[in-house]
């Protein structure tokens, strides 16, 4: 790298800058549309821009919770939840509901949006959601500094045992990513990106 055009910084120290880059450099992000209920049958959707997969057999995918949030609590409680594809058409629906507001109000409601039954999970999903994800919890994972010390944010890891796709997502029965148009993180505070096939780069790994 060229050294005499690099910004450096130490984060422990700040970096200087009036957005921080670290979630812009690791771009775009998935968003994890987590439905969950509390044990009183609380229904709660929430959007998380730190999720992803992580294995896949059987499929894991997990997302993380920066403090205590209903998600992280409910998906403890109960061992399970539901991750939902957010388009571009649930843009704006899955924003309302990235709203800080009370554990009793219902995201669902809130975003007009309608809960689905499950068909393995007891939570629902979101019926507008072309893809879905039933999860049961197999891990909360606080997140520790170098040195040991405890963060305040928690992975939330989930099994994958049930999954729902919209017919119009297959073709030849492979799951078309690009006419999914998942939104996805990235950028500035309040940027974000999604998927188009004319950006579609064919690369098959090395024989």
């Amino acid at each position: 790298m060229d050294t005499a055009h690099t910004y450096f910084y130490e984060p422990a120290a700040g970096h200087g800058l009036p957005h921080s880059p670290f979630n812009s450099i690791i771009a775009p992000r998935p968003i994890g549309w987590i439905s969950s209920r509390d044990q009183d049958g609380q229904l709660n959707l929430a959007p998380y821009s730190f999720f992803n997969a992580f294995n896949y057999s059987p499929p894991i995918i997990g997302f993380a919770s920066n403090g205590l949030k209903d998600s992280l609590s409910n998906a403890e409680a109960t061992g399970e939840f539901c991750w939902n594809l957010a388009d571009e058409n649930l843009f704006e629906a899955m924003n309302t509901t990235s709203a800080g507001v009370s554990a009793d109000v219902d995201e669902f409601t809130l975003a007009d949006l309608t809960p689905a039954p499950s068909t393995i999970v007891s939570v629902p999903h979101v019926a507008e959601a072309k893809t879905v994800f039933e999860c049961r919890t197999t891990q909360i994972v606080p997140l520790l500094t170098a040195d040991g010390a405890k963060t305040v944010t928690h992975v939330v890891f989930g099994e994958v045992v049930g999954v729902h796709i919209h017919q119009s997502l297959l073709k030849d029965g492979i799951y078309q990513t690009s006419e999914a148009r998942p939104m996805l993180r990235g950028g500035g505070p309040s940027t974000y990106f999604t998927i188009r096939g004319e950006n579609i780069r064919d690369l098959p790994r090395p024989a």
